[in-house]
C-alpha cells in the first residue's frame, strides 16, 4: 500500500473506531440479542411480516415520512433565504443573525419544545395576539395535533439547514455573479441560472440532513403531537418501555435504519453525479 494511502486511512482510523464504538456496536448488539429471542429464522420471517402487516406500524411509518418531508419542505423555505442574507450580511447585521440562529443549537431540544408549547397553548402569545386583534374569535388549536409538531420540529431543525445552505453559498464565487449582470443578465435570471445551481449540492445535503434527523424525532412530536400523529421513534419507546417487546422494537429499529440508509445511498449517488457534472 503506498505511503500516502496508508497516512489516509491513519487519519480517519479513530473516527471509523468511535463510530464503530459507539454507535454500530451498540446498535448490532441491540438487533442481534432482541432477534435471539424468536429463536429461528422462520419465526424472524413471521414476526417481521406480522410487523410489516400491522396497520399501526405502517400507519406511524406513513406519519414519520409524511412529517419528515413536511418539516424538510419547510425548514427550506425558512432557510434558504435566511441562508442567503446571513452569506451577504457583514459586519453587526452578520454578527446578529448568526447569533440568532446559533443560540438556539445549543440549546436543549426539550427546552426549546416546552418553550413553543407555551408560545402556541390556548393561552399562549399567538392565540393571545389573534383573539386581540380580532383575527379570531376563539382560541385557535396549534396544539396536540400536527400543525404544533410541524412547528416545532420546524423550529428545533432550522439551523442545520441554515449552517449547511450557508457554507455552500460561501462557497460560491462572486465573480461568476459579476460575469453573468456584466453579460446583461437580471437579478432573477442570475439567481436561477447561476446561484441556485451552484447551491443545489447544500440543498441536497441540507435537505437530507434535516429529513433523517426528523425520521427519528422523538420528544417533539411526543409532547406537542396528537394520537394520529405517532412516529416511529415513539413505537419503539413504546415497545420497549411499556410492552417490553424487544423483538418488534429490533425489527422497527431495522425498518427506520433500512429507511435512513436508502435515502443517504440515494443521495450518495445523486452527490457522484454533481460532482461529475462541474468535473466536465
Amino acid at each position: 500500500m503506498p505511503l500516502r494511502h496508508f497516512a489516509k486511512w491513519a487519519l480517519i482510523a479513530p473516527a471509523l473506531a468511535l463510530l464503530l464504538l459507539l454507535f454500530i456496536t451498540p446498535i448490532g448488539w441491540f438487533i442481534a440479542e432482541s432477534l435471539a429471542e424468536l429463536g429461528s429464522a422462520s419465526e424472524v420471517w413471521l414476526e417481521a411480516k406480522a410487523v410489516l402487516g400491522s396497520r399501526a406500524i405502517l400507519g406511524a411509518i406513513l406519519n414519520t415520512n409524511g412529517i419528515a418531508l413536511t418539516v424538510t419542505l419547510m425548514v427550506l423555505a425558512i432557510g434558504y433565504p435566511l441562508s442567503y442574507a446571513l452569506s451577504r450580511a457583514r459586519g453587526l447585521a452578520f454578527s446578529l443573525v448568526l447569533i440568532c440562529v446559533v443560540i438556539p443549537y445549543f440549546t436543549s431540544v426539550i427546552v426549546r419544545t416546552y418553550a413553543w408549547m407555551v408560545i402556541l397553548g390556548r393561552n399562549g402569545l399567538i392565540n393571545q395576539v389573534l383573539l386581540g386583534l380580532g383575527l379570531a374569535r376563539e382560541p385557535a388549536d396549534l396544539l396536540y395535533n400536527r400543525t404544533g409538531v410541524i412547528i416545532g420540529m420546524t423550529y428545533v431543525l432550522l439551523p442545520y439547514m441554515v449552517l449547511t445552505l450557508y457554507a455552500a453559498m460561501k462557497a460560491v464565487d462572486p465573480r461568476l455573479l459579476q460575469a453573468a449582470e456584466g453579460m446583461g443578465a437580471g437579478p432573477l435570471t442570475v439567481f436561477a441560472k447561476v446561484f441556485l445551481p451552484l447551491t443545489l449540492h447544500g440543498v441536497t445535503a441540507g435537505a437530507l440532513i434535516v429529513f433523517i434527523l426528523a425520521l427519528g424525532f422523538f420528544i417533539t412530536p411526543a409532547l406537542m403531537g396528537g394520537p394520529g400523529d405517532v412516529m416511529m421513534a415513539m413505537l419503539i419507546e413504546r415497545e420497549i418501555e411499556l410492552s417490553q417487546n424487544w423483538p418488534v422494537a429490533a425489527l422497527m429499529t431495522i425498518v427506520l435504519l433500512a429507511i435512513t440508509l436508502l435515502l443517504y445511498a440515494v443521495y450518495a449517488r445523486f452527490a457522484d453525479r454533481t460532482e461529475e457534472g462541474f468535473a466536465r
